[in-house]
């Protein structure tokens, strides 16, 4: 929502971040067009339900992020500044909105149709008595066992409750067993249980059917508490702040002191309370008081307190119909199976679409690397690579073949740091070089280089991207894979991870630009060029893809730029603060959002200016923290060929996608593109039909996987 409505012309003259549309909210209406995927008919039922607990697992982290400074604030009873009383009051009615739209989906739509298929969360009052027999035995078997319920008195306060953990609040009539009245008790269910447990298929009558662990703990309270009277209940869970704080100024070791954090992360400070819609009065006041929130962070939902969970429900289904068709990955059509990547590159640089080609490309240009005994060094940069991970493997098998390799990892990747932490640890024992990036900043560039001999030369290969090094989201997130040979990109990477290693000044670069030094600054400096041009006539065009918008710095050039008559269309999946389209102000300015079955997650930019057009790739968003507090690189694209395919792949394909976009308005608001809305765009079809661009590309792509060699 903008942040006002008066004269924008006005508004943006007197002051310029005026207009700028709010960030928070922003994150919470991405997360209404993913809820959309789940309201879709056209949409497989399964996936209908992943998409819910997708949003609510966006929900989870965004609380965990997010909403502290809105809390503080409202405690604090400030009234002025981006967070204030009046900010968390917004943002809590709003996140209400959206998670009220969600139980209502699960109840009235998705369950129902799932009872339909013969699928079914059965419920204690629909089991029958053998199913309740099931039940309880499960109970005595499996969850028994690891409950303590503690009954609350001044010997047994109040317990720390984990972020996110499910729980039971009981009030309970009758005296303990010391004939005293303490009528409160908690009962904390271990993570270690399944939340949704298959019925096996002797008690299930054909049907398909589930219980939630939660139903089968609300069925044997009374059992837990011998002697004692169980009364009004309820179901809750709570929310803490998860974002760790590290004074890196202050600390000897970085990596110690995160896992000293990550011991503390589950204990943060409250910042959002669920209990059931049935929950009484007394029992909320008393957690909201527990926690010390208040009443607008209390959620009473209709339905399980962790819808997230239910990706158990999923795993545990067998259903092909109910899912997205299986899409395979074609090994990227530029590879030949039985030729070295070496003598590849020497002939030209490789794009590789993920996931429409497969990951699998980069794995096999490291194996190779790792394999080939002309390979003297390997360098790499790792921000997200998951607890499981081949390439890491591979990493360590150089090491045990005498390379030299130089491992740059991120301990600072967000809910990412142990398994990072675990990883270096690792490397490190065997003899690589680990290196935590630079003291304030975090490292969010990703680059892999390869030093060999080749005669009396040593010769570089790289490979550069603008997503992770992980192979399970390469199947999940559409980004681009660059590999080259090129003698000055190749001689750049490595001047960044030895400025990375040595922290010396970065010398001059032939083609990359790197953050926090120059990247914003670049940018700016082209957005104003093109801006100047279009003042004085010349055709001057700017088409930016990114997962969110909020630097006001690179904003305040687009709109100068957009204000002199340069075509802007900016391609943002989640949060963007531009308001586009406001009369005045941003006329020439479009945003659009696409969400598709992939997760967008690809960094393109392209500047036009008359007949001459640059396109870089990069590992950054446009946002402050990419721009001044991390180090990200961007790198231009300079072969013709692979130039024109990004364009029209990850460029012309979204700016006509007519079933998965999303058009910003002036009033901050996202509708939904039923058709194609860039028909007047130069080169179209004018009778383009409105298509899906991932749909698009799944099938261009898997009709080249016919064509493509075997699998190396």
């Amino acid at each position: 929502m903008p942040a006002n409505s008066t004269d924008p012309a006005q508004t943006a003259a007197a002051e310029p971040g005026a207009m700028l549309l709010d960030r928070d909210h922003s994150i919470l209406a991405f997360n209404e067009r993913v809820l959309d995927w789940a309201l879709r008919a056209d949409v497989p039922l399964v996936e209908r339900l992943r998409y819910l607990c997708i949003v609510s697992s966006n929900l989870d982290e965004f609380f965990e992020v997010r909403a502290a400074p809105h809390l503080l604030a409202h405690g604090a009873g400030d009234l002025k500044g981006d967070y204030s009383v009046e900010s968390f009051q917004q943002l809590s009615q709003a996140a209400h909105t959206l998670v009220a739209r969600q139980y209502k989906l699960y109840n009235d739509d998705l369950m129902p149709t799932f009872a339909r298929q013969g699928i079914q969360i059965i419920s204690h009052s629909d089991r029958n008595a053998a199913q309740r027999a099931w039940v309880q035995d499960y109970f005595e078997r499996e969850v028994r066992p690891l409950l303590i319920p503690v009954g609350l008195d001044p010997a047994h306060p109040f317990p720390q409750v984990a972020n996110k953990s499910l729980n039971f609040i009981v009030r309970l009539s009758g005296v303990d067993a010391f004939g005293r009245d303490n009528p409160i008790a908690i009962v904390k269910l271990p993570r270690v249980v399944p939340r949704i447990v298959r019925m096996p298929a002797k008690v299930s009558g054909g049907k398909t059917l589930f219980v939630a662990l939660s139903s089968i703990v609300r069925a044997n309270l009374h059992s837990m508490f011998p002697g004692r009277q169980v009364g009004e209940f309820s179901q809750f869970r709570v929310t803490r702040h998860s974002d760790l704080a590290v004074d890196e100024e202050d600390v000897k070791n970085l990596r110690t002191a995160l896992r000293q954090g990550l011991e503390f992360r589950h204990f943060g400070r409250a910042v959002r309370l669920e209990v059931s819609a049935s929950c009484a009065e007394s029992l909320s006041s008393f957690l909201l008081t527990q926690f010390d929130l208040p009443p607008e962070s209390l959620f009473r939902v209709h339905g399980p307190v962790n819808l997230a969970r239910l990706t158990q429900m999923i795993d545990l289904l067998d259903e092909p119909k109910l899912l997205f068709p299986p899409y395979v990955a074609s090994y990227p059509v530029t590879l030949s199976s039985g030729q070295s990547f070496f003598e590849r590159l020497r002939r030209g640089d490789v794009m590789i679409h993920q996931p429409f080609e497969s990951f699998d490309g980069v794995l096999a240009f490291l194996r190779e690397a790792v394999l080939d005994p002309h390979v003297l060094a390997i360098k790499q940069t790792i921000y997200r690579t998951g607890p499981e991970s081949e390439l890491m493997d591979l990493l360590r098998e150089a090491v045990r073949r005498g390379k030299e390799v130089t491992v740059v990892v991120e301990l600072k990747a967000r809910f990412d740091e142990e398994a990072n932490i675990n990883w270096a640890e690792r490397l490190e024992s065997i003899g690589a070089q680990v290196l935590y990036g630079v003291v304030g900043l975090k490292t969010h560039a990703k680059m892999l280089l390869v030093t060999r001999r080749e005669g009396r030369r040593l010769v570089r290969y790289g490979h550069l991207s603008t997503g992770n090094y992980n192979p399970k989201t390469a199947r999940l997130y559409t980004d681009l894979s660059h590999l080259t040979a090129d003698p000055q990109l190749t001689a750049d990477m490595e001047a960044v991870f030895v400025h990375l290693a040595s922290q010396a000044r970065l010398p001059k670069l032939h083609r990359m630009w790197v953050a926090p030094f120059d990247l914003q600054r670049n940018i700016v400096a082209r957005i104003d060029a093109l801006g100047a041009a279009a003042q004085r006539g010349e055709p001057a065009r700017i088409v930016a893809k990114m997962n969110a918008l909020t630097d006001e710095a690179l904003i305040e050039a687009l709109v100068k730029a957009g204000s002199k008559g340069a075509r802007i269309d900016l391609i943002v999946r989640g949060a963007c603060m531009l308001p586009p389209q406001v009369p005045g102000y941003t006329d020439n300015i479009r945003v659009r959002s696409v969400i598709g079955r992939f997760l967008e997650h690809s960094r393109v930019f392209y500047f036009r200016q008359g007949e001459d057009e640059a396109l870089y790739l990069s590992s950054a968003d446009w946002m402050n923290r990419n721009m001044l507090r991390r180090v990200e690189l961007a790198w231009p694209v300079t072969d013709p060929n692979l130039r024109q395919r990004i364009i029209d792949e990850c460029l012309v394909a979204y700016l006509h996608d007519g079933r998965d976009a999303w058009e910003l308005g002036a009033d901050g608001v996202y509708r939904r593109v039923m058709q194609d809305t860039h028909s007047d765009e130069a080169g179209a079809s004018r009778t383009i039909e409105a298509h899906g661009a991932q749909s698009a590309l799944m099938g261009r792509y898997a009709s080249r996987s016919l064509k493509a060699p075997a699998r190396r």
